[in-house]
């Protein structure tokens, strides 16, 4: 295999089994954060010293998660709760859980009572999150976040910790647009299920090491011309899109996803943290400047019109 295949090869491993993710973090002595959708501060986990770990469910049958939750709500947050009923787990720090829906709003209590070993961190974001106040609150609650993993690691957080945990989550943001954009000229290379397993990696990975992947993947493609493709392309929205049965649909069908407004992807990569003298005022900030996702008030409506653009410019 060459190199381009082989690398590849690396972030799908990631992606099939972040639970050898999770288990080598523990060997290695790490401590490890549990952050649950959508948009948890994991600068403020980087600059205590630990690890953070995205917890988006699985494809499996539920059971014991149904004596909390009822039918109606989504896969991912009872598999969630299934997988740390059955200890899948255990040896977490603790686990982030922001509360930005009904059923996210539930889940607090749901684990608390559940799985009793791994103590929640709530993460509230204010609802009108662009105004003053709005940053001000969710500044605040970042802040008790903070005091939070000072006492779980056993760290005093520095500022310029954060700063430089800012500036390492930034520099991932970057890498992981610029990559995206190539990728979209790929389609060839990067079916459904590839492009999938660059994105979803990042979730189980430090961010050092998936932004040096990140790195290395662009340094390939570079070598390589774009693509002619003769199928269909798509530009693809929502929550997440990780369904193997799904994105084989896709490339049985010669339809290729160039771009995406998906939250387990490309849209948690779209905004940057603003460099700030408090950097916990900045990732409030950042907060407030995502436009284009379902979980944030949007009184200007702009999600519609971002996503026509993007279709636009990304030739879907």
């Amino acid at each position: 295999m060459n190199d381009l295949t082989l690398l590849i090869k690396d972030f799908q491993d990631i992606a099939g089994n972040p639970g050898a993710q999770f288990k080598k973090y523990l060997a290695a002595g790490k401590k490890v954060v549990g952050c649950m959708p959508y948009y948890c501060p994991e600068e403020l986990v980087y600059a205590a010293g630990m690890v953070p770990f995205g917890l988006w469910g699985a494809q499996m049958q539920v059971s014991d998660a149904k004596r909390y939750f009822p039918a109606f709500i989504c896969s991912i947050l009872q598999t969630i709760l299934e997988l740390g009923i059955r200890g899948s787990y255990k040896g977490m720090s603790a686990v982030m859980i922001p509360i930005m829906c009904d059923s996210l709003k539930c889940m607090p209590g749901n684990w608390e009572n559940s799985v009793q070993d791994i103590p929640v961190i709530n993460v509230a974001h204010a609802q009108n999150r662009k105004i003053a106040a709005g940053v001000e609150f969710t500044a605040s609650q970042y802040r008790k976040i903070k005091a939070q993993l000072s006492r779980l690691s056993g760290t005093d957080i520095t500022d310029e910790a954060i700063g430089l945990a800012v500036s390492s989550c930034n520099k991932h943001r970057s890498v992981m647009r610029r990559l995206s954009a190539m990728m979209g000229g790929h389609p060839d290379i990067f079916t459904p299920a590839v492009r999938n397993a660059i994105f979803k990696s990042a979730w189980f990975t430090d961010v050092l090491v998936h932004t040096r992947m990140a790195e290395k993947l662009i340094a390939l493609l570079t070598e390589l011309k774009p693509a002619a493709w003769t199928g269909i392309k798509v530009v693809t929205t929502g929550i997440i899109a990780d369904d193997p049965e799904f994105l084989s649909i896709l490339e049985d069908n010669k339809i290729a996803v160039i771009d995406d407004q998906v939250a387990h992807e490309s849209l948690a990569y779209r905004d940057d943290v603003p460099v700030t003298d408090d950097p916990i005022m900045g990732l409030a900030q950042r907060i407030g400047n995502i436009e284009g996702c379902t979980f944030l008030y949007d009184p200007g409506k702009q999600r519609g019109k971002m996503l026509i653009d993007l279709v636009k410019k990304s030739g879907a």
